[in-house]
Order: structure tokens, then sequence, then C-alpha cells
């Protein structure tokens, strides 16, 4: 503004207003407007010299422009505007300068608040069309028009925009942000993510949910196997790994992206005034029919949409009712016959109750009148006990008639196993990969450089760890492998007649104590019954008993581990009970005792101080017997370079360290010897190979452990055979 403003002449401006501050207001709507639109930017900071011309001096006149990228719809976030109003209030300002009244607000309500209080506070307004006294009729007048076509040039601009990115999502080309395991391919489609851990994990979610139903139950399955879930931050491109919580589960089960589908509007932001008269917004997720775009088949998918569909109606139908009303998701699959078991005593529904490692262990109790009247409960019994009773009949009733539904349903069993075990798969080598990379990164920082050096070291344990995680975790999920069926097995199931989906009505049951046994009356559909008696557990007589795998596992453990770390080693394999609970040092002391294995033979006394021969040591043993940290021993443990034993996934690793294993360990580098790289590249084979071809034998190799040069050298002969060689 380097014109002279008309009217600055026409006695407006006195003496009063110039003894008083001159405020010149800047802003900009938007962070690229002030990168992009400089020249604006330099027109409103200009506006101090105009103030100046007008009759201010250079102390006087104050520049606000903590408002530079933000929009004037409103007064929120704006700090500059509120010090601005402040100021007015307190008569400190004598004009206010800028561009167009638009720069001050776009919102009538923000305006008509700054035009009144700069009429009492006898405080003008200036732009680039004139000076303007808020107390004055044809002034207000003019200002306020000012104001009402800010305001519509907002609400314009507004429109345009919102028309057409409608009109470009209803065509379904409007880019929207993706979820985590989509992502666009060069030509802007949207295609399944490239990561195939990622892939992997999203389709075990959706697998587990078909299996149980529960958004909340996948979620704690998924923490029981150790199965980590990918995320990615809004706009970034990078996946991360967490472990399964339950809004990432019920986002990965409610997002439409994932069927295949291009939805818009699926939110509306409603305002409301709180108690302080604050105007609060908020989304409200819109039902599915009031979607303005729904794109089904628009880009490839986990799911089809008829399966996204049930998927909703069935986290709907598992949300909590009213008291007194029905529904709800099937609380622990364990309990087979929850809601089916009568009490043969008092007639009410016996309850479920959980306990055990995972709370997986049901028990069926009668404790209504418990509830109620503060009664002795009537009879409880454990599930396990009742289930075996009760599938026995239940086998003998479906004999006769066709199991083909049981085929399938086996074999479905078998693939969702294969697809779970992939996934841990894919985690394991992910987590190798993260391990790897750690370990290059410490091994590449000088030896001096402890700061950087403990980090590093820090960070490679916690790598290793997870390692070891997702390698427990895969056997775990190996170990839970379905029953088969024999060729011979599933040929009488198919051939066996047609389907009888007939179920159970009711059970009653009768617990006699004294004599300790319980009598169940089992009531089928069609007012058939049959009935059952059974022993009951007695206590100390071992009535349920762990399977023989566990005590065959236990058995060789102990032989060189204590039962605290028997203990660890089956809690790291998802081992429990027979009774459902986790395993403690009690248990599995008891465990020994009741079938006769020796406890552990206490190790010899200063292992990590032993120069004798064929010692065998933990790894923290290992580490001090040839002077090196934890960190090497597993890198070489990995390496192939270092011989290491584990009698099962989990446990602690063995090493044997013998006299030509310390022989390895050398203070200096021998002659002609050469580092990894430059021995594969003499091969000319992989790095890879090259520590396959040490840990067969095929080449010597040891670890210098000082200097600047330290790390594995391999003795490379020129004669060497390489990656293509054969031997006669």
């Amino acid at each position: 503004m380097s014109e002279r403003v008309p009217g600055a002449g026409n006695g407006k401006i006195t003496a009063a207003h110039r003894r008083r501050d001159a405020v010149i207001y800047v802003r900009q709507s938007t962070l690229a407007q002030t990168q992009e639109n400089t020249e604006s930017l330099a027109l409103q900071y200009e506006l101090r010299r105009h103030a100046a011309e007008l009759g201010w001096g250079e102390q006087q006149i104050t520049v606000i422009d903590e408002d530079l990228a933000r929009s004037a719809a409103s007064t929120s976030g704006r700090l500059g505007f509120t010090d601005l109003v402040a100021a007015v209030g307190l008569g400190k300002v004598g004009i206010i300068v800028g561009r167009e009244v638009s720069r001050l607000a776009r919102n009538n309500s923000d305006w008509y608040q700054v035009l009144d209080l700069c009429s009492i506070t006898d405080t003008l307004i200036a732009d680039a069309d004139g000076i303007y006294h808020p107390g004055s009729f044809n002034d207000r007048l003019v200002l306020g028009l000012k104001g009402q076509m800010a305001e519509a040039e907002l609400h314009m601009l507004r429109m345009r925009l919102t028309e057409a990115l409608r009109h470009k999502a209803a065509r379904g080309e409007l880019r929207q942000l993706l979820p985590v395991g989509l992502d666009y391919d060069d030509d802007g489609k949207v295609v399944l993510s490239a990561d195939e851990a990622a892939r992997s994990a999203i389709s075990q979610v959706f697998a587990l949910f078909a299996q149980l139903g529960s958004a909340r139950q996948v979620m704690t399955t998924l923490r029981e196997r150790g199965l980590l879930l990918p995320r990615r931050k809004a706009g970034s491109r990078r996946i991360t790994w967490a472990e399964a919580s339950y809004p990432a589960v019920h986002d990965l089960l409610t997002n439409p992206a994932y069927a295949g589908a291009f939805v818009f509007g699926r939110t509306r932001t409603e305002k409301r005034l709180d108690t302080s008269g604050k105007v609060v917004s908020r989304e409200r997720l819109l039902p599915r029919q009031e979607w303005e775009v729904l794109i089904t088949g628009h880009h490839p998918g986990y799911l089809d949409w008829d399966a996204w569909q049930d998927i909703q109606a069935r986290l709907r139908a598992n949300f909590k009712p009213p008291r007194g009303d029905g529904g709800g998701a099937a609380r622990q699959g364990a309990a087979l016959l929850s809601g089916l078991v009568r009490c043969g005593k008092c007639g009410r529904m016996m309850q479920v109750g959980y306990s055990g490692h995972g709370g997986d262990a049901p028990r069926y109790l009668c404790g209504r009148g418990t509830q109620l009247y503060g009664t002795p409960p009537c009879q409880s019994i454990g599930g396990a006990y009742l289930h075996r009773a009760v599938l026995g009949q239940l086998f003998q009733v479906l004999e006769p008639a066709s199991l083909q539904a049981t085929a399938q349903a086996m074999a479905d069993a078998e693939q969702r196993h294969r697809d779970q075990v992939a996934a841990f798969e894919l985690a394991l080598e992910r987590a190798r990969f993260e391990a790897d990379r750690a370990m290059r990164k410490h091994d590449e920082v000088e030896p001096g450089n402890r700061l950087v050096a403990r980090t590093l070291e820090a960070r490679l344990e916690e790598r290793l760890a997870a390692a070891e995680r997702a390698e427990t975790g895969l056997a775990a999920a190996r170990a839970r492998h379905p029953v088969r069926l024999t060729s011979e097995e599933l040929a009488w199931l198919k051939r066996a007649g047609a389907d009888i989906r007939a179920v159970i009505s009711e059970i009653t049951l009768t617990i006699d104590r004294p004599a300790g046994t319980c009598h169940a009356l089992i009531t089928w559909q069609g007012t058939a019954t049959s009935s059952v008696t059974f022993p009951l557990p007695k206590r100390g007589c071992g009535a349920i008993t762990s399977s023989e795998d566990i005590v065959s596992l236990v058995r060789r453990l102990a032989g060189q581990y204590n039962d605290t770390t028997i203990a660890r080693i089956l809690s790291r394999q998802h081992r429990a009970t027979a009774t459902g609970l986790p395993w403690t040092r009690d248990r599995v002391t008891g465990l020994r005792r009741s079938h006769g294995i020796p406890h552990c033979p206490e190790p010899p006394a200063n292992v990590s101080g032993s120069e004798q021969d064929d010692v065998m040591a933990t790894v923290p043993q290992a580490a001090q017997i040839l002077g090196v940290d934890k960190t090497t021993i597993y890198r070489w443990l990995r390496d192939g370079f270092l011989p290491g034993e584990q009698l099962t996934p989990g446990a602690p690793w063995q090493i044997r360290i013998t006299h030509a294993l310390r022989g390895k360990i050398r203070p200096d580098v021998p002659d002609g010897w050469l580092p990894l790289d430059q021995a594969a590249k003499v091969l000319g084979v992989a790095r890879q190979t090259v520590l396959h071809k040490v840990q067969r034998g095929e080449l010597t190799a040891v670890h210098v452990t000082s200097g600047r040069r330290k790390g594995l050298r391999i003795q490379v002969e020129h004669d060497q055979p390489g990656l293509f060689a054969t031997t006669p």
C-alpha cells in the first residue's frame, strides 16, 4: 500500500489517536500461502510504512503476525487476533491497519464484536480503500457490508471446493488416506500392500474373527500367540509393528476399504454448546444407508463385501444389550455347554466361570441362589469332566449319521492352521531381518565410541530377544496342529449317510459327593433323552494328568534345568497344565515327583572361570569365558561360528566350550586371513554361503577380539572351490 489512503485528511485521525499505538495485522490462511503468495505477504508488511505516513512514530507501530497460516473463519487458535482485541478493549490502539477487512475476520459474529469494541474505545480501522470510524453510521454501514462480503466469499470458496470433491468422489477417483495393508500404485490405483507380512497379519485378523466371532477374543488370541499387527500413521508409508489392541482390531474389522469398497461421507460433523457455552464439534458415524458414496468392488480387498457385512452384523450382535435383553457375544468358547446345564437340585440354570492360564478352563456352578438370597452354592463341577461324558454320548448318537460337515470342518481347521503358521513364519523372517540390521549397525560402530556402542548394543539385544520370541511363537503355532484323520476315517465320514443337526436341548446334573459320582440327564431336541453317570475326580489321585508330550519334555529338560527355568520354557511355548493353569516352579516340581523325574543336578562350581576342555556353558557364562559380550555370542550362534544346543524352542542356549573353540578366539589377525566380505569376493559366492561353509567345517575361521580389525577372519586358499565347484 504505497499510495496515500483516501480520507487521511478528512479529520478522522486526531491527536488522541496518534498518542495511542498503530497496529498492523498480518495474516495468511494456510502455510502454503505464506510460502507461495509472497507478494501478498510483502504488501501486508509494507503497511508499517503507511502507518508512519499517517503520523505514527516508529516506536508506536506494532506488527501482529502470529496468525500466519491461520484461517479467519473463527477465533480458535488465533492468538494474534485475541491479543489485538484485548489491546483495543484496554484503549491502547488508535488505529488498526490491514490490507482488507477479511484479514481480521471472515465471521460476522467476530467482525461485529471488533466493530463494537472499536466504536466504544474510539479506534479507527484502515484498509486499502480508506479510513473508517466504527462509531460513524456511514462508516459502520460500509464496514458491515465488507464483513458480509468476506463471509460470503468464504462460503463460496468452501462450496466450490466441496462440490468438486464430492463430484470426484462420486466417480470413485478421490484419493483418500488408505489404511495399512493397502497402497496406491504408480497409476494411482488401490492395490494390496507389497509387504507380505502385513498382508498375512491382516488376513489372520479376519480368519480369527470368522472362527471366534468376537473382536476382543481376536485381540486376546493374537496377544497369547505373540502375533503383532501392522500400524501406519496417516500420510506415512512406513509400517510399524505393535502388540494387538482392541481399537486396532476393531478398526481392521470395520473399515470397508478392506472389503474392496470405496466409501465417502461415512461421518457427519455435529456441533453443540457445552456447559460453558463453547461450541464443541464431534464426528458421528452414519448408518450405511446414509453414506454419500458407496462403490463395492472398487479395488482388491482382503474379503468380499458380503463377508464384510456379516462381520458388521456379528459385531452389532456382540454389543451388550440393555439389562433383560438377549444377545451378546459368546463368552469364552471353551465352555461347550454354556446355557444348557440345569441344576438337578434347585432347578436353576448353572452358570459358567473361567480360570487358569488365559481364562480358558471352564467350571459349571449353580450360584444363582448365592447371588439372590445369599444361600450356599448347590453344586459345581469342572468343565473338562462334564465335556468328556457328554461328548461321549453325543458321538454315540451321531455315529450312524453322516459327518461330512465334520470332515469339511477339519479340513478348514487344517487350512487355518497352515495360514497361522505362515503368518508366524513371516513374523520370524521380519524379526530376523531387524536383528540382522541392528547387528550390522552394531558392528559398524567404532569400538572406542562407547556412547553410541552402548545404545546400539541395547537395541541389538532388544531385536535378538524379539527374534527369539518370534521363534518360540512359530514353534508354538506349529505345535497347535489340529487332529488329522486317516484316509479310512475320512472315507467313513463321507459315506455315513444324511446330516443330522440334532443338538442338545438341556442337561440336568445331579452330583452325589458322598458317592463320588455325577448323574447327567441329556435331553435332545425332540424330547429324546440319554443318561450317563461318571465318577468325580478324586483329590490327589491324578484324575487329570498332563499329556505325554509335556511329561516327556519335562523329563528331557530336567536333566539340565531347574524347575523355575522349565516353567519359563513351558510358558514361552504357550503350554498350560491339564487344568489350563500356567506353569510355575511348584507345578513343575509336582509333575516331576508324580512321574519320578529326578531334579536337575547341581551345576559345576566356577564354570565361568573354568579352563578345562569340553565345558557346557550358558550364554552369559560363555561370554565371560571367551571375553566377549552376549550380543557377540548370539551373533556367533546365528552365523554358525559357535556350536550351540537348544533342547526345545525357548530353552536357554547351551554352548560347548572346547580347546579348539578357544583357539578360534585370537587377539590378532593371522597372516593372509580375510574378512567375510573379501572372502566372499575371492570365492565368488555370497556372504551367507561363506558362513554356511564355516558352519559345515569346509572353511576355517577365527574371531579377532582386539583392535580396529576385530571380527571374523577366514582362511581362503587360492585353489579353494567356489559355489559351483564339484568334488569327485
